[in-house]
């Protein structure tokens, strides 16, 4: 099975290249470290799996590269391996077609054989994150609009309410309507608490 590693950090690749070839049925055909290089390389080298990282520094993340991996013709399969394990992330990179999703604190042995059940068309995830997902779905929360996710991010740059109607040209009424709105719904009182829900989520990044 031919494997392509996708990760903005050369030590990370060079261990999986070394964990990947002790296994005589994956061979390593490529390396990248940014979405855009997996996107030009994976079309020339056809592999049968991506290994990708989450997060990948400056351009596309992981998640939008598997989303155009997979929109491919022949599409290989994308195995997300990531520091991150928030809910949001994990949602986002199933949506866009991962195969999988697992967090690099994983042993050796369970990361051969995530990229072996990729190849085989099977669904992948550590038991604990398919515990949370369940949960998650069956208990779904309301959702925090994208312009309300817009105002909480510049309150996490420390923007005051004017400040942030100035950016979004909107009215300090609204940006208050907006921030009302998100508190209710993360079940918050105030702007600290939505910001720390909002990274503890995944949704303000690391």
């Amino acid at each position: 099975m031919r494997v392509l590693i996708v990760d903005d950090h050369p030590v990370v690749r060079s261990g999986l290249r070394a964990l990947l070839e002790t296994d005589p049925g994956l061979e390593v055909v490529g390396e990248a470290g940014s979405g855009e290089q997996a996107l030009a390389l994976a079309p020339r080298l056809a592999p049968g799996v991506v290994l990708m990282d989450l997060r990948l520094g400056e351009g596309i993340d992981g998640v939008t590269a598997t989303e155009r991996l997979r929109a491919a013709a022949d599409p290989p399969a994308v195995m997300i391996l990531t520091t991150y394990d928030h809910d949001a992330d994990i949602v986002r990179a199933v949506e866009a077609g991962a195969a999988g999703y697992l967090v690099k604190d994983a042993a050796p042995q369970v990361i051969l054989d995530a990229v072996h059940a990729a190849a085989r068309g099977e669904t992948v995830l550590a038991p604990a994150l398919v515990h949370r997902l369940m949960t998650r779905m069956r208990r779904p929360g309301p959702r925090i609009t994208d312009r309300e996710l817009e105002v909480l991010r510049l309150v996490a740059q420390g923007r005051a309410n004017r400040a942030i109607a100035k950016e979004l040209f909107i009215s300090e009424a609204t940006v208050k309507t907006h921030l009302a709105h998100a508190f209710d719904k993360l079940g918050v009182d105030n702007r600290t608490g939505a910001v720390a829900a909002l990274r503890e989520q995944g949704l303000l990044g690391p």
